[in-house]
């Protein structure tokens, strides 16, 4: 069983989403033949989201794979924007597991999900674009725990 993790940044520019997409699916599909079978995403909006459902779309084809959320809290929604909101659950309905750490939202959850998604991955699927934030943060985790990581914002 080979585990890679996605972590990225929330916004993700128009200009780069169908590009990406394509980079995300040619990636998935690497991965898949070099044998990885689980994928842990968290759950935020923009980058998280959209690994998650390029998961479930490559599970299609792959039943094999299996998409493992790790999610901060079950209220990490709760100020999102209703279709948001709704995609959220319809993937959360459709994961082959779901963990969440906290039952709300407290100081040091997301950090708390970052760590969590790294522990025990043999890559990390990253889009970071800056030196800042949770991505950041999670990338440098990543790092000094030895999980290599492959940057899709380098074209």
């Amino acid at each position: 069983m080979k585990i890679c993790c996605f972590t990225g940044h929330r916004d993700i520019p128009a200009t780069a989403r169908l590009a990406l997409t394509l980079r995300l699916d040619r990636t998935l599909e690497a991965l898949i033949a070099e044998g990885f079978t689980e994928f842990r995403a968290g759950g935020a909006l923009g980058f998280d989201m959209l690994a998650a459902l390029r998961v479930l779309s490559a599970r299609e084809k792959h039943p094999e794979i299996k998409l493992h959320l790790i999610l901060p809290c079950r209220d990490q929604a709760k100020n999102w924007r209703e279709g948001e909101r709704l995609l959220w659950q319809d993937i959360i309905d459709h994961a082959n597991s779901v963990r969440f750490l906290f039952d709300t939202y407290r100081s040091g959850c997301m950090y708390a999900r970052n760590r969590a998604l790294v522990d025990g991955s043999e890559l990390c699927v990253a889009y970071i674009t800056k030196r800042q934030g949770g991505t950041f943060y999670t990338c440098s985790y990543a790092q000094q725990n030895g999980v290599p990581i492959l940057n899709l914002a380098k074209k």
